[in-house]
């Protein structure tokens, strides 16, 4: 695809970012455009390469490689090349519905698993993927299309996050009617409250795009949760089928001496309540607040960077980022080949902010916190950490061991505990009486998303655990096809 020669010609560029001194004082979008021409240029570099890994969407050593929707990278790569905007959108909404949250937020294994890749800079995938949207947005190509024909059946989708929209998208293009029951005051789930503006526009993005789908007939229940404005009996009796998509927002705690101090918080209630302020212009009664603090942030990951850039704009006074793994290396290790997504060292948008702001990546590695430590009222002064070393036991596990002499406390009135998360959150669970698995997730086979109740389906992270957004989306259009079967007899979905 592309030009034959275009990899040669032509080398890998990023459109530029904002830089970091300017973007860290408002929370807007902080990558630009990048002309056409160049854009072109860069949809040449795909290859032709015969057998394209970009879009097997498997996973390698419990890692995503590929792209777990499918995406045709290689047709709409060529069809950028070649001018070719419309054709290259319809291409893409072949595979994604929502290619302008991928195109901003996924990591980009399918740049991971580029054969080009194996000894150049890969294709720009992520970027193309973007601007096709944007452009296709821009050019009032991205319309309403509601079903021309209704079944009379009627789904609940629970959960309006990644996976609960793609189900939505998925069942309504079907047929059916589909009310998805959102317990935030606005739909989107993580793709509103757990992603910071900044990398995902709320209004210019994220309203854009369930603006579309409520034109298209789906219902959204906003400010109802499960179990208390409705009861999980009532839900079903009145639906024909049920679509779990709550996710898995049970955070990792911390339990050691002084996590009970004020000052010490989980991330997501962080950030969910940051962009809650963005949205109603004021701070909210849960608002927790960086500026003038000196922060410390535990655990590494999307999580942490993003609470790396909030707690910037809102104006620390210092930061550090707690990582308990090692440094990556800087170039694939002989155990992580091509295709495997690769494990290197990446300063990610947050920690090249804080690096123009204080003069160095505000990470630590190796490194684990023991105690918290605070005044006579409770309130947090620091943060005691130690060194690890990574230690194989009798049974060959790895596991962390403290280093004697390493002790230090940091000042800190602020720790934000970024560590990821255990699974879903349980009441629903335990009302529907569902098999879960062992590590506490909706037990529910992977292509099937059938649960132990016979009309109840599940998907995304509530199912997988904690995983990627387009994963989320692998996993709601699956169980979209898998329900509508189960309405049907038979299915077209894909």
């Amino acid at each position: 695809m592309g030009k034959p020669t275009g990899f040669i010609e032509y080398l890998r560029e990023l459109p530029a970012d904002r830089s970091p001194q300017e973007r860290v004082k408002d929370w807007n979008e902080f990558h630009l455009h990048m002309p056409e021409d160049k854009l072109r240029e860069q949809g040449a570099r795909c290859m032709d390469c015969g057998v394209p890994f970009c879009h097997t969407g498997t996973l390698l050593s419990g890692m995503a490689t590929g792209c777990p929707i499918n995406n045709l990278i290689p047709e709409w790569n060529d069809l950028v090349y070649r001018g070719l905007w419309k054709e290259a959108l319809a291409r893409l909404h072949k595979t994604n519905n929502f290619p302008e949250f991928t195109g901003r937020v996924c990591p980009a294994p399918c740049e991971g698993s580029c054969v080009l890749g194996i000894n150049n800079p890969p294709v720009t995938i992520k970027n193309i993927e973007c601007e096709i949207i944007d452009h296709g947005w821009e050019q009032g190509w991205v319309v309403a299309e509601p079903p021309i024909e209704r079944t009379g059946k009627k789904v609940a989708v629970v959960g309006s996050g990644p996976a609960g929209l793609s189900t939505a998208a998925q069942l309504n293009k079907a047929g059916h009617s589909v009310t998805v029951f959102e317990r935030a005051d606005r739909a989107g789930g993580l793709l509103m409250y757990g992603i910071p503006n900044m990398k995902l526009d709320k209004e210019a993005v994220v309203q854009r795009r369930l603006r579309v789908l409520e034109e298209e007939g789906i219902e959204f229940r906003c400010n109802t949760e499960i179990g208390k404005q409705i009861s999980a009996q009532e839900l079903l009796d009145h639906f024909d089928a049920v679509v779990l998509c709550t996710g898995a927002t049970q955070p990792r705690d911390l339990p050691i001496p002084g996590r009970e101090l004020e000052g010490v918080h989980f991330a997501m209630d962080f950030l969910r309540a940051n962009t809650q302020t963005n949205l109603d212009g004021q701070p909210g009664v849960d608002h927790i607040s960086a500026k003038g603090k000196d922060v410390v942030v535990i655990g590494g990951g999307d999580t942490g960077t993003d609470c790396v850039g909030t707690s910037l704009r809102h104006g620390c006074n210092s930061l550090m980022q707690v990582e308990i793994m090692p440094r990556a290396p800087d170039e694939r290790a002989p155990d992580n080949p091509w295709p495997e997504w690769p494990k290197i060292y990446r300063m990610d948008y947050g920690q090249e902010e804080a690096a123009a702001r204080f003069g160095a990546d505000p990470r630590v590695y190796l490194t684990t916190a023991t105690k918290f430590e605070g005044d006579a009222e409770g309130r947090l002064q620091a943060v005691h950490l130690v060194d690890v070393e990574w230690v194989r036991n009798a049974q060959g596990q790895m596991l962390p061991q403290q280093v004697a002499g390493t002790e230090r406390v940091i000042k800190t009135q602020l720790v934000l505990l970024a560590m990821g998360f255990l699974g879903p959150e349980q009441p629903l669970l335990e009302a529907l009486d569902l098999e879960r698995d062992p590590r506490s997730n909706i037990h529910a086979a992977h292509g099937k998303f059938r649960t132990s109740i016979d009309k109840v389906f599940a998907a995304g992270d509530c199912r997988r655990g904690q995983s990627l957004v387009v994963w989320a989306f692998n996993e709601g259009r699956g169980a979209a096809r898998e329900c509508d079967r189960f309405l049907m007899g038979e299915t077209d979905l894909p």
